[in-house]
């Protein structure tokens, strides 16, 4: 994985984990239902982009390897893999 992307996906997942405790702890304390879902909404954006970097690092990484050793079939197939999966959302 490279440095600076690994450095950033750190920092979301940190961030998230603290979004969820929020949520966790708004939840517990009967928080305005309204408040609880921007806050949820927020937890998927930063999701959303952390799976950004994921793919970014993927195709800055592995999928250059993969074509490089010859291996275009399988890294098309992971791409639309993850195309397809986002679409589900």
């Amino acid at each position: 994985m490279k440095e600076e992307i690994k450095r950033k996906a750190i920092r979301r997942l940190k961030i998230i984990n603290g979004q969820v405790k929020g949520l966790e702890r708004m939840v517990n304390e009967d928080k305005y239902c309204v408040d609880i879902i921007h806050q949820s909404l927020a937890v998927k954006e930063a999701l959303s982009s952390f799976e950004n970097l994921m793919l970014e690092n993927h195709l800055a990484t592995h999928v250059i390897e993969q074509m490089k050793k010859g291996k275009d079939k399988k890294a098309v197939q992971e791409i639309l893999s993850v195309y397809k999966l986002s679409r589900q959302k």
